[in-house]
């Protein structure tokens, strides 16, 4: 798990300042962080988040999520199980849209860093990747337990409360 983080992160090559020096924090983390992938780790954790779009891109799924209070993309924690952080970015996105032939692209999407106070109950840090996710024709979603709602928005219209990285 940490390996992929690694090298996701060595092959991303994000074309504006902020987003480098996101990039470089990462990193710097992560070298110090042997098991910074995993929620274990309190002062920070690396997770793995979904952009899911609809099959023709015109939709993004998106998540009220319940301790944020925003509507956000899909993802969560990565777990010893997971062989990357790009499989744990798809397990978490049919985990929470009930969606099942979901396909990932493997490659970096995004990174975001979030304080948050998550399932540890301490103020703790998400540094999440992102990984651009594509719905099949006629996916119908199906909230799970971790959401106070979820629905298709389109990418020229979201929510105010939206917090959602969208390339074009």
């Amino acid at each position: 798990m940490h390996a992929s983080a690694v090298r996701l992160l060595e092959s991303w090559s994000p074309t504006i300042d902020p987003e480098r020096s996101l990039r470089e924090a990462m990193r710097a983390f992560l070298d110090s962080a042997p098991r910074g992938c995993l929620r274990e780790h309190a002062p920070g954790h690396i997770t793995a988040s979904a952009v899911v779009f609809s099959h023709d891109e015109r939709e993004v799924l998106l998540t009220l999520h319940p301790r944020v209070g925003r509507w956000i993309q899909l993802g969560g924690h990565c777990e010893e199980s997971d062989d990357t952080v790009a499989a744990a970015a798809l397990r978490e996105a049919v985990e929470e849209s009930g969606i099942p032939d979901l396909t990932i692209d493997p490659e970096l999407y995004g990174a975001q860093a979030h304080p948050i106070t998550c399932s540890l109950g301490v103020p703790t840090r998400h540094l999440d990747l992102l990984f651009r996710v594509t719905a099949p024709e006629g996916a119908v979603p199906v909230r799970s337990a971790e959401s106070t709602d979820l629905r298709w928005w389109p990418v020229a219209a979201l929510p105010d409360n939206s917090d959602v990285l969208l390339r074009r």
